[in-house]
């Protein structure tokens, strides 16, 4: 018996409602979704009736590689012959193994990991590191950016995110976006970090000033604080360039990454770091643990992901196709006036509208017509694109015609934008 399809699509979803969450099956009942993924393999997935969707959605990165890629299942498989998770406490050579390469592999001198599991994991880290290396506390980080649900990660969270949980950690400092004097009035002698997304997802894919990184640099090294680049969805070539923070050619002190790492198969994160930072750990090299944190199985399918995605031939595959859906996406533009602007590095895209409610009726509109988007959840004028990074032109073509089919139904639709903004 397989692990999918052992029950039939209202049963499923009644237990899920009954036993996981009543709120967010609602959720899709209202919004007329009932996909229960079932197979998946490359860029698609199929629901238990057998309906098919391209995931241009990726879990946010997690299949930058497609589902079940084979070079990814390989690898697993194959190291389940001989290995387990691992003693979080010991050395380790699987883990040494993936830190070597992903030193390899970062920007200027980031030479040190510390792993985790997941990227709130990862993130607050991050901000042990900056806070024990420097001795300060403040975080200054971008409103309406996403870092993680983890407790210094949803510190430096939207507002939505961190309300029904307030107090949480002080020393927290929110700037907008892009704005580099902000950040310079914000930074102070009590600074340990600048955090930043590389261009933020959830806020809508802004696009950050062409020399807003090369200010912010700066600014940390004028200060002593740390700049840290949370790569979580930008990274693994998911612009073209193995990390986002390289299209504007500064080199941050830390790179936080998760999501791809997994190969969509096996959770692992990485906060990285220039040599000298974790010096605080000297004392106690036991200060910050994590069980799951750079598990063996996970470091071999992790040293795979960085294996292919820093092949020349795959991230100039990412360019390429990048260049083919600007211009498919620039045609739709013109065509529909609710189309407002496209944000895009590589295959990084967001499609903003005119106004707050169209992301998620796009995004409707898309799974109606054959793909798996979802909208920015701090912007919902947005909807993310992110196809998988091994699509070619057969699915450039298919990414044509569904995508002006949901233009066309969402703009059929346009009275359901009020109704949208009420629900959310």
């Amino acid at each position: 018996m397989g692990f999918t399809g052992r029950r039939g699509k209202a049963e499923i979803i009644e237990a899920f409602s009954k036993h996981v969450s009543p709120y967010k099956a609602k959720f899709f009942s209202m919004v007329g979704i009932d996909f229960v993924p079932a197979r998946r393999e490359g860029v698609w997935y199929w629901d238990l009736d057998g309906r098919k969707l391209m995931d241009c959605h990726c879990n946010g990165g997690v299949f930058n590689l497609g589902h079940r890629h084979p070079e990814i299942v390989k690898t697993l498989v194959e190291a389940l012959d001989e290995l387990d998770i691992g003693n979080h406490h010991l050395i380790s050579e699987q883990r040494a193994r993936l830190a070597e390469k992903l030193a390899e592999l970062m920007p200027g001198d980031i030479s040190r990991t510390v792993f985790g599991v997941g990227g709130g994991e990862a993130i607050d880290f991050a901000i042990k590191l900056a806070r024990g290396h420097t001795g300060r506390k403040k975080i200054v980080y971008a409103k309406g950016g996403y870092h993680g649900h983890t407790g210094f990660a949803l510190a430096a969270g939207d507002e939505k995110y961190r309300k029904p949980f307030e107090p949480l950690a002080p020393g927290f400092v929110e700037v907008p976006f892009g704005d580099a004097e902000a950040v310079e009035k914000a930074v102070d002698d009590d600074t340990a970090a600048v955090l930043f997304e590389t261009i933020p997802a959830t806020l809508g894919m802004p696009l950050p000033p062409e020399d807003f990184y090369r200010r912010v640099r700066e600014i940390c090294d004028e200060k002593g604080c740390l700049m840290i680049m949370d790569e979580v969805q930008t990274g693994l070539g998911r612009t073209g360039k193995m990390w986002g923070i390289e299209h504007y050619k500064v080199v941050p002190d830390v790179i936080v990454t998760a999501k791809g790492l997994s190969g969509g198969v096996y959770p692992i994160s990485a906060t990285c770091f220039k040599e000298g930072l974790d010096d605080f750990m000297a004392e106690n090299p036991f200060i910050h643990v994590s069980t799951f944190g750079g598990a063996e199985l996970g470091c071999v399918v992790a040293e795979k992901v960085l294996e292919i995605t820093s092949r020349e031939s795959f991230l100039e595959n990412v360019r390429k196709t990048g260049e083919a859906l600007s211009e498919i996406l620039g045609k739709l533009k013109d065509e529909y006036d609710f189309v407002d602007e496209i944000r895009q590095k590589g295959l990084f895209i967001g499609i903003k509208m005119v106004e707050e409610g169209w992301g998620p009726l796009l995004s409707i509109s898309c799974y109606h017509s054959g793909i798996l988007a979802v909208y920015a959840n701090n912007d919902t004028s947005v909807m993310q694109f992110l196809p998988p990074l091994i699509v070619g032109e057969k699915e450039v073509d298919y990414i044509r015609e569904k995508l002006a089919g949901a233009m066309e139904i969402a703009s059929q639709r346009r009275e359901m934008v009020e109704f949208i903004r009420k629900m959310l």
